[in-house]
């Protein structure tokens, strides 16, 4: 049976989902009715309980002029489909709306994926997509080969069928400059060999097996996401329960309605994680979450974990997921209501997958989980939707999703052996890219502790600056560093200039540009290495007039971001050293630059002021400026500063 059983069985305040749908009827204010959709979406739900709370949802934008809520991110997705997908679309606009998006959907028409890209279609080319799925299935463009065809032949097949996919998807990023997600294929055909289905060569299970190899190298090339099939099947509970044979054959419904509300979940979190919107640490509980027993009542000692008790290795094999999670770059924080030195040393037992050190904070006191959690983001300097939180107390679940709903908080069993299950089902950890410095990212949030610790300490600010013994390495973006610089410029919101986001061929596009500039920052210091923290994108500007009066070529700043892990170190006015001494040996006399205020950039309002720019245009409330500078002008002083504690190493 179909379950969602990772999601909160009803929304909190509510007995059940419809309760709190028919008590949303009851409200008249939009911003409400929208408040209580995010609440509903992220509850469990059937088809029919999503289509509701989409026909709703649809209602609200229409009063609103489709302008929702200024912190959801609006994503334009098309579905280019070779079977019936329109009874998707609501689960995929729910499902989105739970992980802050607005989800605007164009879906081509059935069966013409081809002649959309290739045509293109006017209507998609006015929609403008940032994303495109290709949904295919295998009964489209079969490989029909005889089961006595050679290895070889089928070799032969399955390359020819990723040339065509691959061609199809270069040609719609060149045309529509979109993130493309390709479906993988999926068999529900029966086997003919039994078991002896994967040692014949030209077997449907072999063929199938050889197709998503090739697939998953191509889509590695050019730089597609996948949205894995194999994955939807799993969450749904097996075959029977995501495809429909009788639907398949009434109304080419590959993916059945039942199982609608799985397909369009796993969408959502591709397209958040390509968004920069995946949680970025995961706080847990100690007593009964981490390890089996009470480290207070039962000593550290005779905690059951490990081998010996069913549930102790349960509570291994839980920890072996979490130490998985943090190689690929999640930070982990402990909040227990426990003795901080009893805690701390139940680490110390040899049955420990996780060690003390791995953990980025400890919080373990007796106050509210909610505080802690407060305070846990407070020392991250990350916001409270970069977190989960994982506890196998359901009271205490409820008391976080009640009073800090940003924090995504999955139902956990009374079964610690569900715990990694549940945790990747939530998909709140979804990858859209892994890159180096997300290997080191945990490494990082540790050492950002001790720097807090170190400026807690130091005498002054400056102090604690040259004694950090920073290093700056500044260079145009390589190839290297694309997916890491996609990844922060479209996650970063806080230190952000504009609130522009792009998609891979944008970025590549750009990057292509001979007359553009991606220029990309790293910092380290004695506590490590911070990794790629900033990106400045400069273009041509030929229209604004130049601040020196004289007819020379001008670059104009499109866009700047930062870490907020590097905020007050100094490094934007390093950075803007590094620009202006790069447009001097390129004879840029001036750079403009503009400010757009987004609902979370506002502490960026002031940047290129402090920078030294003068205000040439904007807003009288700030919201919106437009500044230049003049390269040929003297250095400001915070700047002069910034690079007497900050070692430049420049490779253009």
């Amino acid at each position: 049976m179909l379950r969602m059983d990772w999601l909160p069985p009803r929304p909190v305040g509510f007995d059940s989902f419809d309760e709190a749908f028919h008590a949303t009827h009851d409200l008249t204010n939009t911003d409400e009715i929208l408040a209580r959709l995010r609440l509903l979406s992220g509850c469990r739900r059937n088809f029919l309980q999503t289509g509701k709370a989409d026909r709703l949802l649809e209602k609200v934008a229409q009063k609103t002029d489709g302008h929702l809520a200024s912190d959801l991110r609006t994503v334009r997705i098309a579905i280019l489909a070779s079977h019936t997908v329109e009874h998707l679309v609501p689960s995929v606009r729910i499902a989105a709306l739970a992980r802050s998006l607005d989800a605007r959907i164009h879906v081509a028409p059935y069966g013409q994926y081809r002649q959309a890209v290739y045509g293109p279609h006017a209507d998609l080319l006015a929609f403008s997509p940032q994303f495109i799925l290709f949904a295919l299935d295998m009964r489209d463009a079969p490989l029909d080969l005889p089961l006595s065809a050679s290895l070889a032949d089928v070799d032969e097949a399955v390359l020819r069928r990723t040339d065509e996919l691959r061609a199809l998807w270069r040609h719609a990023m060149a045309t529509f400059g979109a993130t493309i997600i390709q479906q993988t294929f999926l068999n529900v055909d029966p086997p003919v060999f039994g078991a002896f289905e994967q040692l014949v060569p030209a077997s449907r299970a072999s063929v199938l097996l050889r197709l998503h190899l090739s697939l998953a190298q191509a889509a590695r090339e050019e730089g597609v996401l996948l949205l894995d099939m194999d994955e939807c099947t799993t969450l749904a509970g097996g075959l029977p329960e995501l495809h429909d044979a009788i639907r398949w054959h009434q109304a080419k419904q590959f993916v059945s309605p039942h199982a609608a509300i799985i397909w369009g979940d796993v969408l959502a979190r591709i397209i958040a994680a390509a968004c920069g919107l995946s949680r970025k640490c995961l706080i847990v509980d100690l007593d009964n979450t981490l390890w089996g027993g009470t480290a207070g009542d039962d000593g550290p000692e005779y905690l059951r974990l490990g081998p010996g008790t069913p549930d102790g290795e349960a509570f291994y094999v839980f920890q072996e997921h979490i130490s998985r999670l943090m190689q690929r770059g999640i930070a982990v924080a402990v909040c227990s209501k426990n003795d901080i030195n009893i805690a701390e040393a139940a680490f110390n037992q040899p049955s420990m997958k996780i060690q003390r050190r791995d953990i980025a904070v400890f919080v373990a006191n007796w106050n509210n989980k909610a505080d802690n959690i407060r305070e846990i983001s407070r020392t991250l300097s990350l916001g409270l939707d970069a977190f989960v939180f994982a506890d196998d107390n359901p009271a205490e679940r409820e008391i976080v999703r009640r009073e800090l709903p940003q924090v995504a908080v999955p139902e956990l069993s009374d079964d610690p052996s569900d715990y990694p299950r549940l945790i990747s089902a939530s998909g709140w950890f979804e990858a859209a890219s892994f890159t180096r410095d997300d290997a080191i990212r945990v490494q990082n949030y540790s050492a950002d502790v001790s720097r807090s610790a170190a400026r807690e300490n130091a005498s002054d600010l400056d102090s604690y600056l040259q004694d950090l013994n920073m290093v700056m390495s500044a260079r145009r973006l390589a190839d290297s560093d694309f997916s890491r610089v996609l990844q922060l410029l479209n996650k970063t919101n806080q230190f952000n200039l504009t609130g522009r986001r792009y998609t891979g061929p944008e970025l590549r596009a750009l990057l292509s540009c001979p007359s553009a500039q991606i220029w990309t920052f790293r910092l380290a210091d004695r506590f490590g290495d911070n990794g790629l923290v900033s990106v400045v994108i400069l273009v041509p500007n030929e229209i604004s007039p130049s601040v020196s009066g004289q007819d020379q070529k001008l670059l104009h700043i499109e866009n700047w971001i930062m870490s907020c892990r590097v905020l007050g170190r100094g490094l934007e006015h390093a950075a803007l050293a590094v620009l202006i001494q790069a447009m001097k040996q390129n004879n840029i006399s001036d750079v403009t630059a503009d400010y757009r205020q987004t609902s979370r950039n506002s502490m960026v309002s002031g940047h290129y002021a402090s920078l030294g720019f003068s205000r040439t245009d904007g807003t009288e409330d700030g919201t919106d400026t437009s500044w230049a500078l003049c390269t040929h002008d003297p250095i400001h002083d915070a700047t002069q500063k910034a690079c007497m504690n900050i070692r430049i190493v420049t490779d253009e």
